[in-house]
């Protein structure tokens, strides 16, 4: 059993999917440098590193997960967010090393509160989710002009084109013919029925605002963990950029509140509505929400988490070899629409079409 364990796709520590950095490794990449702490995220392996007094952050992605073509493409987008001034790392580096890849970012000004948290946990309080909101506002704000197409086809992407489809049916197809080890993945379960059953009649409700929402480049993980915080409680830096890619602002927007509000590792624990409340208010006093957004966010909430559930399953099938985390990553891209479908999905629904409405009179 290693010493350094991981989170997994649920609330007890694992053994992690790849070994962790090692000073002698980080050396290799950055020069003399020690190891200050290593990431329990699964997906990949990180570390603060600390070289002459400064610290950085390195990550380690194996080659099948991320080349260094793919993260030119989250790399340009956090260039062009620093050149507008958001509150973002700086990338510094990005190498191959044999069978593994590398970047390495400036670590981010603020603290880490969320440091040991859970990946989805919910905000420590209403005011948190508040400045988590506005800060995204700003983040969309500053992402405009970014012009660049939708990234490369590479796991663990939270892509938003087979629901933003006006054929969702034939683009999923195309979706997972794209991506081979997908295919492989899903042979053992009915995608195509539970497709048709569980979330094309969400779709349905969701396509008539397709039309008018304008794409953008997006975080698509805005979640607690992934934010550093001022001692006033606003956010000092945003983190982790791996699963942005050029979706939509709403759709980002309904991803923070999906992640931060239902507790989906802790089933039958209560929603956290203020928090999404809080959230939806801290974001619109930044940039608010055109009339046709705020009907989609509501029909956006039970599909923003479909394509990187199924980004995920072919990851663990055909890179981490895990029948037990594809099996889970197939129930979160069929159970998060059952939810939301259900009691408590709906009135988080209709808690931000409510909202939506009230800020428009």
């Amino acid at each position: 059993m290693s010493s350094h364990l991981s989170h997994g796709l649920g609330t007890d520590p694992v053994e992690p999917d790849w070994p962790p950095l090692t000073d002698t490794e980080v050396t290799g990449i950055v020069g003399p440098a020690r190891v200050i702490w290593r990431s329990p995220r699964p997906l990949s392996a990180a570390a603060v590193v600390e070289r002459s007094g400064r610290r950085l952050f390195v990550k380690r992605h194996h080659i099948s997960v991320r080349t260094v073509a793919g993260l030119a493409e989250e790399h340009a987008f956090l260039r062009h967010l620093r050149r507008q001034g958001a509150p973002v790392v700086e990338v510094l580096d990005a190498a191959t090393r044999g069978e593994w890849t590398y970047e390495v970012h400036s670590a981010g000004v603020g603290t880490d509160l969320y440091r040991d948290a859970l990946s989805w946990s919910p905000f420590r309080s209403p005011a948190h989710a508040r400045a988590a909101g506005e800060a995204l506002a700003r983040l969309h704000l500053a992402a405009e002009g970014f012009d660049a197409p939708r990234r490369q086809v590479q796991p663990l992407v939270a892509s938003f084109t087979v629901f933003a489809s006006d054929d969702p049916q034939a683009e999923l197809e195309r979706y997972v013919e794209e991506r081979p080890q997908l295919a492989k993945g899903l042979a053992d379960f009915p995608w195509r029925e539970d497709t048709r059953r569980a979330l094309l009649p969400l779709y349905e409700e969701l396509a008539p605002h397709l039309s008018v929402l304008t794409p953008l480049w997006t975080h698509n993980d805005w979640h607690a963990s992934n934010l550093l915080w001022n001692e006033d409680g606003s956010v000092a830096t945003a983190l982790d950029f791996g699963m942005s890619d050029r979706t939509t602002a709403v759709h980002d927007l309904a991803t923070a509140i999906e992640r931060n509000t239902v507790q989906w590792l802790r089933p039958g624990f209560p929603v956290r509505e203020a928090d999404a409340l809080a959230l939806l208010d801290g974001y619109r006093s930044v940039r608010p929400l055109s009339p046709t957004e705020s009907k989609a966010l509501p029909a956006l909430l039970p599909l923003v988490h479909a394509e990187f559930a199924l980004s995920e399953l072919g990851y663990f099938h055909g890179v981490t070899r895990s029948a037990e985390n594809t099996r889970l990553a197939y129930e979160y891209y069929v159970g998060h629409a059952e939810w939301f479908a259900g009691e408590s999905g709906r009135r988080l629904r209709d808690l931000c079409g409510a909202s939506g409405a009230a800020a428009h009179g």
